[in-house]
């Protein structure tokens, strides 16, 4: 069904058991598990206001470059023994060639591609055509590129590319048969509004999975003191009107989800979320898997497995 925005609007103001009851008719009893490893950080020449990556801020975070093949698969193995499915090879920068690691990225995608029951995902920056033709056929499954927020609000975000950028590389993602992660970060001081745009903008895109990050402030960026920017009950109520007009595609836990009390994640995987980020993040601590097995159990639910 298509909705307008007055529409979900409404829903979104709805009394919040309701709406999660509406919300819960398109979940499955499934709970998608998928790994990282950040394989390279920092020195990004991009000055998103929410990053602890870029160069534009002093962060003090470590910065490395493209870690070795080896690695990578070691941490692919780990993820897989947590009963992750999916695993991500994630770089810091613009696009993927900014640390001229491209084709070693291709050669870790191969050898993701090789571990049984893992299925390989990239989130490597703004594509070009023939990168997105390379990646294809270098076999990637999945390829992680987030619209962050909504067009409307994407100036007050980033200024070094746009929200264009970010759409025609979804494009590109889909032209070559891959299939698409595209999400948010909540909490970076957009309107409920805008968080309706997200919702509707990411139904055009049509996206498999649909990552949501809640905003976790780092010192020293210009978001750093937002930490009051949402709630527990309106985060409740985004996730419910993304899966409400996103049915079909994965609303998955990321990172800041331990802003929400345990309850609330519980509520939230019993009501809009079918799949969770396991471990750690970029350059934020998440949770220990085990714990999210036991959740996942406790609830009544199983993890998927390919």
């Amino acid at each position: 069904m298509i909705y307008k925005k007055a529409e979900l609007l409404n829903m979104y103001n709805m009394d919040l058991e309701d709406l999660l009851n509406i919300s819960s008719q398109y979940v499955k009893n499934e709970v998608e598990f998928c790994s990282l490893i950040n394989a390279r950080n920092g020195k990004c020449s991009q000055n998103c206001k929410y990053c602890a990556q870029s160069s534009h801020y002093c962060t003090n975070i470590e910065s490395f470059p493209l870690v070795e093949i080896k690695d990578v698969v070691e941490m692919a193995k780990e993820a897989k023994s947590n009963h992750a499915s999916r695993f991500a090879i994630v770089t810091s920068g613009k696009t993927p060639d900014e640390g001229r690691d491209f084709n070693i990225e291709l050669d870790m995608i191969r050898e993701i591609n090789k571990i049984d029951g893992l299925k390989s995902c990239a989130s490597i920056g703004i594509l070009t055509e023939e990168q997105a033709k390379a990646l294809a056929d270098a076999g990637l499954k999945r390829f992680h590129h987030n619209i962050n927020t909504c067009r409307s609000y994407y100036p007050e975000v980033c200024t070094t590319h746009s929200y264009e950028d970010r759409i025609n590389t979804c494009k590109l993602v889909k032209k070559y048969g891959m299939e698409l992660c595209c999400g948010v970060i909540l909490g970076m001081g957009e309107t409920i509004e805008q968080r309706i745009e997200m919702a509707l903008e990411l139904a055009e895109i049509q996206p498999d999975s649909i990552p949501i990050n809640i905003l976790m402030p780092i010192k020293e960026t210009p978001f750093e003191n937002y930490f009051d920017k949402i709630d527990e009950e309106n985060v409740l109520r985004t996730l419910a009107i993304f899966k409400i007009t996103n049915p079909n595609a994965v609303l998955r836990f990321c990172g800041g989800r331990m802003k929400l009390s345990e309850e609330n994640q519980r509520k939230a995987l019993k009501t809009c979320v079918e799949g969770i980020l396991i471990g750690n993040y970029l350059t934020t601590v998440g949770k220990n898997p085990q714990d999210d097995i036991e959740t996942v159990k406790n609830i009544g639910k199983v993890i998927l497995q390919y």
